[in-house]
């Protein structure tokens, strides 16, 4: 296999990631998903998309394992729980925004936010009373 197609492939593979993030945001809001696939789905769609990583990116090599081997299982265990019609309705309204041009979400953006600065003061918190006490 030369450079050049190793190198399409795995852009074809980032592509296809991106796109099944965007199929398991819109199956999440779907209410003929089981309550449990909604919840692993948003935990999936909010780690894909966090700047918080659980190994940080600038420890070498482990840094992108994350990336590479959480986020790929993530999106393959959501998908399996989700109904196959569900998905198959999801992946046609992905194409058709990706077509027409994709929405801007602001509420949910600001959701995440919230909730890693939340996270962050918390965190601050504890860390505080552990070592200043």
């Amino acid at each position: 296999m030369t450079k050049a197609n190793m190198l399409d492939n795995l852009k074809n593979k980032a592509r296809s990631m991106k796109q099944n993030v965007f199929v398991l945001y819109l199956s999440y809001r779907d209410p003929r998903v089981p309550w449990y696939a909604k919840v692993f789905a948003m935990l999936v769609v909010a780690y894909a998309f966090s700047p918080i990583d659980l190994i940080p990116d600038f420890i070498p090599i482990l840094g992108y394992l994350d990336d590479i081997i959480i986020v790929p299982i993530g999106i393959m265990l959501a998908l399996k729980m989700i109904p196959a019609p569900v998905l198959l309705d999801c992946r046609a309204k992905a194409d058709e925004i990706r077509k027409n041009g994709k929405p801007n979400n602001w509420l949910a953006g600001a959701l995440f936010i919230a909730i890693w600065v939340l996270c962050a003061i918390w965190g601050s918190i504890v860390l505080y009373k552990m070592f200043m006490n």
